[in-house]
């Protein structure tokens, strides 16, 4: 969801790649709270952080703090921001009632989008 947000938000201002450290399939629920904001991340891919190895980054943003406590030391960057967000999928397999579910994910797209959009001010 944050590969979405900061293309759609920040656009032009930057190339943005995205990564994890433990990649696995595109979440369908994240697709569809996404597509309701008007933002398709089907196309996404989940990647592997080594994928990624031989690039300088001016900035690295963590969105959880296993991704924060497990960057790679070879990153090379002059900036780096963090905020953990709750993963929703994780949320929802205590929930059971499909609306709560994806008000779930809903309120983690909306708290990654407001994240984004502070980040874009400053660049």
């Amino acid at each position: 969801m944050a590969e979405g947000w900061a293309k759609k938000i920040i656009g032009a201002k930057a190339i943005i790649y995205s990564a994890g450290t433990e990649p696995s399939t595109i979440d369908p629920l994240a697709v569809k709270v996404m597509k309701e904001s008007g933002i398709d991340i089907s196309g996404q891919r989940s990647k592997s952080i080594s994928e990624l190895s031989n690039m300088d980054f001016d900035m690295v943003i963590t969105v959880c703090d296993n991704a924060k406590e497990s960057c790679p030391l070879w990153l090379k960057t002059t900036k780096k921001i963090h905020k953990n967000f709750t993963d929703p999928s994780a949320i929802s397999k205590t929930l059971k009632d499909e609306n709560e579910i994806l008000n779930n994910y809903r309120k983690t797209r909306d708290e990654i989008k407001d994240f984004i959009l502070d980040i874009s001010k400053n660049l």
